[in-house]
């Protein structure tokens, strides 16, 4: 078999596992997924946390599935392969052979955030390929000076910041690449870099004016995201913690390399991968290492500065270049003794994630015994409340107030799919149309036992209490604890609007 046939099926076998084992199995989808379900649902230009195009992409699967919610893990699976794919031309185009950007692939596809978190599709996984793309289109741009390749980084670029706002970080490193040496200035000069930017700018434009008609809804949750210095201390252990982090998923790539090395091997290192690493020309060097860790550095020193913490997760498109430094670096797989123990090891170590999938489904409940958002008994809850409304006033629930989970699982599940007044706020939820939500009332749900909704909607309602509550079983044979569910019916006329500030 080919190198280039073998990363097809290696890959598309992989993608596919993890794609079907999660859509087969799991009875409820993952938090970044029924939340995305709820924001796509109102097809908005950004959200209370993110910009759109992570919704929009779920509320797409859900129109074109007639209702499915299986649609966040396919799409997981296919960012995993088109990152697969964009790693693969990149190698080639970095000058390595087929049979190494075949082991590039594949010892990226086992650091972790390719295994894991694949199924909650979520803004970090989206950003895979767009990484990705964007190297690979920089790189031909460089080399090429196309016209063409310069109109497409510029929408991808759109397309990263449509997902999140991270991809500032790639397109700094990109700028700054540009600036700092000499053969890349010249393009300074030229049409092509203008021409991205205005067709970024461009195509951002409408999510920009968004973000000001909301004050800047999204950056305000980014920035609570990234918890500030509590001491001098925090300036130097943050950083260590991250970077930590980072070099522990890739615990699976270094497992592969040692299985292909073995004892022997291992014990020389240093005197064979001098004799068998390939070098690269200076400048695919150049931009291969400045790619690979300038993103890492940057978040490094930012969090030195500030003392801040990032998010570990945040990481996951930075790494997409992980496979192919180890393979030019540690000469892989012209070093390897025991190439098939390597393969093996990386088809054992995505056995064992793909196993651990199906035991938090199957299994876990059974010895865990708390409470998973897994097993969360969503559409009965929905089918449940939409039926109390219904008794109630008559007509169908246009809207949930609560809580993030608590209201977009009935968003996602009720019938009619009710607009989800995220913590009944007007300002975390721009697209509720006050006078529509007066004519239609609302429901308040919260779990849990107490008797009063979360402080700023009781705030809302002084003195009111819950007008009933249910408890439900969990989506497991195994015996969990119930879950009980509150609300308060509020009649249409009676909604209490807080000010928009």
């Amino acid at each position: 078999m080919t190198p280039a046939r073998a990363a097809v099926w290696y890959c598309g076998l992989v993608c596919l596992l993890f794609a079907l084992v999660p859509s087969l199995t799991f009875p409820t989808p993952p938090l970044d997924v029924v939340e995305g379900f709820a924001w796509g649902r109102e097809l908005q230009l950004g959200y209370t946390k993110h910009p759109p195009m992570q919704a929009w992409l779920l509320e797409l699967t859900y129109r074109l599935t007639g209702g499915g919610t299986f649609g966040g893990y396919w799409l997981s699976a296919f960012c995993a392969a088109a990152g697969y794919l964009l790693v693969w031309r990149l190698a080639r185009r970095l000058g390595l052979s087929d049979r190494q950007a075949f082991w590039a692939v594949v010892l990226t596809s086992v650091t972790f955030y390719f295994t894991l978190p694949m199924p909650e599709f979520n803004p970090n996984i989206l950003q895979v390929p767009v990484w990705a793309g964007m190297m690979l289109l920089f790189h031909r741009a460089l080399e090429k000076g196309r016209l063409s390749d310069w109109i497409l980084l510029g929408a991808l670029a759109a397309f990263g910041l449509y997902t999140k706002y991270f991809v500032l970080l790639l397109i700094g490193t990109i700028g700054l690449y540009t600036l700092v040496f000499a053969d890349a200035r010249r393009i300074v000069f030229t049409a092509g870099p203008w021409v991205c930017a205005l067709v970024c700018a461009g195509l951002t434009v409408p999510h920009v004016l968004w973000l000001i008609e909301t004050d800047f809804l999204t950056l305000h949750y980014a920035a609570s995201r990234s918890k500030a210095a509590q001491s001098l201390l925090d300036h130097a252990v943050n950083p260590v913690n991250f970077l930590g982090a980072q070099i522990g998923n890739h615990a699976g790539l270094f497992l592969v390399v040692l299985a292909g090395l073995g004892w022997t091997t291992l014990s020389r290192f240093r005197s064979s991968r001098k004799q068998s690493v390939t070098r690269l020309a200076p400048l695919q060097t150049r931009f291969l290492l400045w790619f690979a860790f300038v993103p890492l550095a940057v978040v490094l020193f930012a969090s030195a500065l500030t003392g801040g913490e990032f998010e570990h997760m945040w990481g996951t498109p930075m790494f997409v270049l992980s496979g192919i430094v180890a393979v030019r670096y540690l000469a892989v797989p012209a070093i390897w003794a025991f190439p098939r123990r390597a393969m093996a090891a990386a088809i054992a170590i995505q056995a064992i994630f793909l196993g651990v999938l199906l035991g938090q489904a199957l299994l876990e409940p059974h010895w865990k015994q708390k409470q998973t958002r897994l097993h969360y008994p969503g559409k009965a809850i929905a089918a449940d409340l939409a039926r109390i409304w219904k008794t109630e006033t008559g007509t169908e629930l246009a809207y949930v107030a609560g809580d993030m989970w608590s209201a977009a699982n009935v968003t996602l599940f009720a019938p009619g799919r009710p607009s989800m007044f995220y913590r009944h706020n007007l300002m975390l939820s721009p697209w509720i149309d006050p006078q529509d939500v007066q004519d239609k009332g609302l429901m308040i749900v919260w779990r849990g036992d107490r008797e009063t909704p979360e402080s700023d909607m009781s705030a809302l309602y002084p003195g009111a209490t819950r007008d009933g509550s249910r408890s439900f079983r969990y989506n497991t044979p195994a015996d969990l604890p119930e879950v009980l569910v509150n609300w308060i019916v509020v009649p249409p006329g009676q909604v209490v609007l807080p000010p928009v500030k």
